[in-house]
């Protein structure tokens, strides 16, 4: 499956069909995705290449090792690598899919927006999960 920036300009790929998405509802992700909150999946390094436009990709990050990379062109959010883990983050936004995609948790709820009346359907989490248990459960088997 392939994704890329607004502009188009930074292009990647993942070996995935079918990834598992989540949502977060922390303030962070609510102000780097301007919206009520960010679909996004993790996909191992293996399974994950950029095609074109990585030179062109800018970061920010936080004291607390929240990172932002954005295409420097559009200023899309573009993926990024999960901490000093063998993963990256990548922004569900981003994909080209004709279908197929599922969202499978909603992370932060506790903070969730006052203003957001979503429902929400699959697992919820209050605050972050432990981390290893929920790459498991984004890396489980496409269920197509």
């Amino acid at each position: 499956m392939r994704g890329h920036c607004l502009c188009g300009q930074v292009e990647f790929e993942i070996d995935r069909e079918h990834p598992r998405l989540y949502q977060c509802h922390c303030s962070l992700c609510r102000r780097q995705g301007g919206s009520l909150s960010n679909a996004a999946t993790i996909i191992p390094n293996g399974k994950f290449r950029w095609l074109r436009g990585a030179e062109l990709i800018s970061s920010w990050q936080k004291e607390s090792g929240f990172r932002s990379d954005f295409c420097s062109t559009c200023g899309s959010p573009v993926p990024n690598p999960l901490r000093n883990l063998p993963y990256f983050w990548v922004p569900a936004g981003l994909l080209e899919s004709n279908g197929g995609l599922e969202v499978v948790a909603h992370l932060c709820v506790a903070s969730k927006a006052s203003w957001d009346s979503t429902p929400l359907h699959g697992a919820c989490y209050d605050e972050l999960p432990n981390l290893s248990e929920f790459i498991a459960l984004l890396q489980a088997p496409d269920a197509s």
